[in-house]
């Protein structure tokens, strides 16, 4: 447990989303007061419903693309919409969401003289060209695709909090986060993990792109949550950006296969032809995480599957 001796005023932007509520959760139980920021675009208000009758958490329905202006001791930027489906559906606010919500947030941080968290990607790695990605490397992205809003928005966003830390000495942390899985997320969101697991309860067709080769590696929520807070509480001096994911590599196919066998399914696997730009390999080097934070994924693939196949059974039943 972190030791606060005194209770912080923490803001969570994206705070009713799939990791922002997580965060929130997490925040309220280390003894923070917690103000939930979120446009409800991807975010749900059903994420935070159990958490409206605490004293010490306040929801606030705003768009960070245009200022704000609080007071509070800490800000976790976590506004964007993060997968494809939902990202490609506007992706010109999606980019200005990235860009315009971290000018207003940092400006915000400015203003108070707090430290601000960055919910960077590993996106940022486009299809790389390395494996597996240090946080050394620049990057195959393509800046024109339909990938790029979010991409290149979050590529920007990591340039802006740089700048304002070299321009101003603002505090910050950057971290770029690796595919993360649990309990809330979007059953529509279109990663693979709630698509596979949708489908398999739903005893639809898996879809499989390509031959369902390329590689990602997930990490469970709660895991990259402890990352969260042990980097925000980490010395000043370490801003990032910080590779937080699980370093276990999986294939799309072993995936699909492990949900099935886990839900019990009779679905079929249904291969179709790859999206454009979609990464082949994805899979973090997190060594600086496990030397400055003592960090690493503790939970396994398939309990996390476990727990999370729970959550949507519950759903669809």
């Amino acid at each position: 447990m972190i030791s606060r001796t005194f209770k912080k005023r923490v803001m969570v932007t994206g705070g009713a989303g799939f990791l922002g509520s997580h965060l929130c959760d997490r925040l309220l139980r280390e003894g923070c007061e917690v103000l939930c920021v979120d446009n409800y675009y991807t975010g749900s208000r059903q994420n935070i419903t159990h958490l409206l009758n605490s004293p010490s958490f306040e929801a606030i329905r705003h768009d960070v693309t245009f200022p704000l202006y609080v007071e509070v001791d800490e800000i976790y930027n976590l506004a964007c919409p993060a997968s494809p489906i939902h990202y490609q559906r506007d992706p010109v606010q999606t980019t200005k969401t990235s860009v315009h919500g971290a000018i207003n947030m940092l400006g915000l941080a400015k203003r108070l003289g707090v430290r601000i968290f960055q919910a960077s990607t590993s996106e940022v790695y486009g299809d790389p060209a390395i494996h597996p990605q240090p946080e050394t490397y620049w990057g195959n992205v393509n800046p024109i695709g339909p990938r790029s809003c979010y991409d290149e928005g979050k590529r920007c966003a990591e340039t802006l909090f740089f700048d304002y830390h070299r321009q101003h000495g603002l505090s910050i942390k950057v971290a770029r986060i690796f595919n993360t899985y649990g309990p809330r997320m979007h059953p529509n969101d279109g990663r693979v993990v709630s698509n596979f697991i949708m489908q398999a309860l739903r005893g639809e067709p898996i879809t499989i792109y390509g031959e369902g080769q390329q590689t990602r590696s997930f990490c469970y929520v709660d895991d990259l949550i402890e990352g969260f807070l042990r980097f925000m509480e980490s010395e000043a001096a370490h801003t990032g950006p910080l590779n937080l994911g699980n370093p276990g590599e999986f294939t799309i196919l072993e995936l699909a296969e492990t949900v099935l066998r886990l839900t019990r399914s009779s679905s079929r696997l249904e291969f179709k032809p790859l999206p454009q730009d979609d990464p082949r390999q994805r899979q973090p080097d997190i060594s600086h995480a496990r030397a400055l934070l003592n960090w690493t994924p503790t939970l396994s693939l398939e309990e996390g599957l476990d727990r999370t196949i729970a959550y949507f059974r519950a759903l669809v039943s």
